[in-house]
């Protein structure tokens, strides 16, 4: 009879420690978590207020400027719905330009403007490597028929 409590036991203190690291794991998982919501979440007030979070969408053409240090930009971010003022200190990506897509991280300020510390441009995703291109024509093409 006390060999099956030891052993209910053990199985119990074995399914607590997986509990406890699984606790953990999620705990951590949860920490690192960063939302991306665009423009218009951002207006119908479905934003995260306390948290950082990536905002993500187009740099309106017009309304890029540099302040006189050099260094912090000002420029907006829209979309098909709204648009939301980025102020971002540092050195901007290559890829960065107006019209383009960008994904901003940071935090909503009280001023209504979102306030990012980093900022990440969207390359073209209709660019296909010539490579490419051509082994699909190849494989779309009739057999034995090459272009």
């Amino acid at each position: 009879m006390k060999a099956r409590y030891r052993r209910f036991a053990l199985i119990a203190g074995g399914l607590l420690s997986v509990a406890l690291a699984s606790a953990f794991v999620l705990d951590a998982f949860r920490a690192n978590v960063m939302f991306f919501v665009s423009p218009g979440e951002i207006a119908a007030h479905r934003a995260p207020a306390s948290q950082r979070f990536r905002l993500g969408g187009m740099v309106e053409r017009g309304l890029l400027t540099h302040d006189v240090d050099g260094r912090t930009v000002r420029f907006v971010v829209a979309d098909r719905v709204a648009s939301i003022p980025v102020v971002y200190a540092g050195a901007l990506p290559d890829l960065f330009r107006e019209g383009s897509g960008i994904v901003a991280q940071g935090s909503l300020g009280a001023d209504g403007r979102f306030h990012a510390d980093e900022v990440l441009a969207k390359h073209d995703e209709k660019y296909t490597p010539p490579q490419i291109t051509q082994m699909m024509r190849e494989a779309a093409a009739p057999s034995g028929v090459r272009k």
